[in-house]
């Protein structure tokens, strides 16, 4: 079977585990501690990094860009590029890097790795200012969701996508944290709601982290 080294809380790993599931292949998941430097996972990974995807066959596929153009072409119904038009193609991918490159450097790297990922990699404190930016810049990115979702059934268009894959990857991870301010904004609550009830996303709402509890709200599909 094909196996998943991940994370938890790697918004990257919570990507390719929401693609396997909306394209029903089977996979099974083994949790990678990045820190330890293992010398097997690096001979897979050499940078050291997670997701990493071996298929049945034992092609290794490393990082999740990589990984999900790979399902898409490997793999190609249900497609999560939305349609034919290269337009609708392009939307999916210019808001699927706005997720998984602006937003990931403007909020999730300043919450997600100064709370959790410092402290396993021996990093030190966490970086206040960092925080305080992390959950400053978060409101801007939601009034953006906000105002897609009122405008398109989904992100990028008529139809789930890569878009609303890497972002609710990115805030299902600030959301075990407790770091969402969805009080804040309504439509893009109403969208997260819809993308919580999927089947393909509901695994990681069971999710459970040694020693890090959730919010109640968490993995509740009405919040």
């Amino acid at each position: 079977m094909r196996t998943l080294f991940h994370l938890w809380l790697d918004p990257g790993c919570r990507k390719i585990r929401i693609l396997l599931a909306e394209k029903g292949l089977d996979f099974q998941m083994k949790v990678e501690k990045i820190w330890e430097r293992r010398e097997d996972f690096l001979a897979l990974s050499p940078s050291g990094e997670v997701p990493v995807l071996i298929e049945d066959d034992g092609l290794v596929l490393p990082d999740h860009q990589v990984i999900a153009e790979f399902l898409e072409e490997a793999h190609p119904e249900p497609s999560l590029l939305a349609g034919g038009d290269p337009f609708d193609r392009a939307e999916v991918r210019r808001l699927a890097n706005w997720f998984d490159f602006k937003f990931r450097r403007e909020v999730t790297d300043n919450l997600v790795e100064e709370k959790v990922m410092k402290r396993f990699l021996g990093m030190g404190s966490p970086d206040s200012k960092a925080i305080r930016a992390g959950r400053a810049n978060i409101g801007y990115h939601l009034d953006y969701i906000g105002w897609l979702s009122e405008r398109r059934r989904w992100l990028a268009g008529d139809h789930f996508s890569l878009a609303d894959v890497a972002a609710a990857a990115h805030l299902s991870c600030l959301d075990y944290l407790g770091d969402v301010p969805w009080e804040t904004q309504e439509a893009a609550k109403d969208w997260y709601a819809r993308v919580k009830s999927r089947p393909s996303f509901r695994p990681l709402l069971a999710d459970r982290i040694p020693g890090l509890t959730p919010p109640k709200h968490y993995a509740d599909l009405d919040f």
